[in-house]
């Protein structure tokens, strides 16, 4: 019981950033609009705050799944909702249109969060492989590139803060 509670709570504080996400930067129905952002290294801190919050999340939640205290199907449920924010956020780097001066740090980000993505649904096929009570050979594979995206993902994260202008 403690852990559909636990579920449900991750979901909830995952809407709720979500919801946030989409207060502060309204998302326009032109798809031909940019947003409009005066302070480029406040709005790439908070999206780079959501991405430690819903990085938090998911690996708690991944490591609950692994330990056997969540169900591979409560962990795919996660993932889905963590996923669409995630989107989201890739969706809003896209048509923010920072200055040049912040282009490689803004595009490095951008693509860290495009491999938390991955990362995301490499768990994802993880959760469904044991549920499916695949081999550990077979989940070995899904393990190894889980790590990578990981890295990677952490990799994209310095690179864009390396890369912010002075």
């Amino acid at each position: 019981m403690a852990s559909k509670r636990g579920v449900a709570v991750t979901v909830i504080i995952l809407a709720a950033i979500t919801g946030a996400s989409f207060l502060l930067w309204l998302v326009p129905q032109n798809s031909e609009t940019a947003f409009v952002i005066q302070d480029y290294e406040n709005y790439l801190n908070g999206v780079k705050n959501i991405h430690e919050i819903l990085d938090e999340s998911i690996d708690i939640e991944y490591q609950n799944m692994l330990a056997g205290e969540v169900s591979p199907q409560d962990y795919i449920a996660v993932t889905e909702v963590t996923s669409s924010q995630v989107t989201a956020q890739i969706s809003e780097f896209v048509t923010s249109k920072p200055p040049e001066q912040w282009q490689p740090s803004y595009i490095s980000y951008m693509d860290a969060m495009r491999s938390f993505n991955s990362y995301i649904t490499e768990t994802k096929v993880l959760a469904s492989m044991i549920e499916a009570q695949s081999s550990t050979e077979e989940m070995s594979e899904t393990l190894q590139r889980i790590d990578s995206l990981k890295a990677r993902t952490s990799e994209l994260v310095s690179a864009s803060d390396q890369l912010r202008p002075n």
